[in-house]
């Protein structure tokens, strides 16, 4: 893969190799341009999975604090995994808000089309955002 327009040239063993627009890094997609859309919508999809199959959300006899405190433990790390190498625009920025606040419209166990603002969801929880803070933190560390 190259990061700029020109084609690479490589042989071994008068075996040409393929030139590749994307390639796995860790799990990771790298693409030459250095485009990380799509694993940025991978890994919220990731999160999404991880508190809509939860079982304990489903449980009413669980508190909501001790639900929120479980979202921030186990389902933040996978939406977050490998951040550091995230590039953030206004876009992702929007969209990880937005997914921050629908993980806590389920814990809340209300429908979508109630048409609760997010500082409702917000106050109603008593959290403030932070799942953006905590991935410009890892970016910078």
């Amino acid at each position: 893969m190259a990061n700029d327009a020109t084609a690479c040239r490589i042989f071994i063993q008068n075996e040409q190799l393929a030139q590749l627009n994307t390639f796995p890094d860790l799990g990771s997609p790298i693409t030459e341009d250095g485009e990380c859309t799509t694993e940025f919508c991978a890994r919220l999809r990731a999160g999404d999975r991880c508190i809509t199959t939860e079982n304990i959300r489903k449980s009413h006899s669980i508190p909501i604090s001790t639900n929120i405190r479980l979202v921030k433990a186990l389902v933040w790390p996978v939406a977050t995994y490998g951040c550091e190498s995230w590039t953030l625009r206004k876009n992702e920025e929007t969209r990880l808000e937005a997914s921050e606040v629908k993980g806590l419209t389920k814990i809340l166990r209300f429908s979508r089309t109630a048409k609760k603002t997010d500082k409702w969801v917000l106050n109603k929880t008593g959290v403030k955002r932070e799942l953006l803070d905590t991935v410009e933190a890892r970016k910078l560390a």
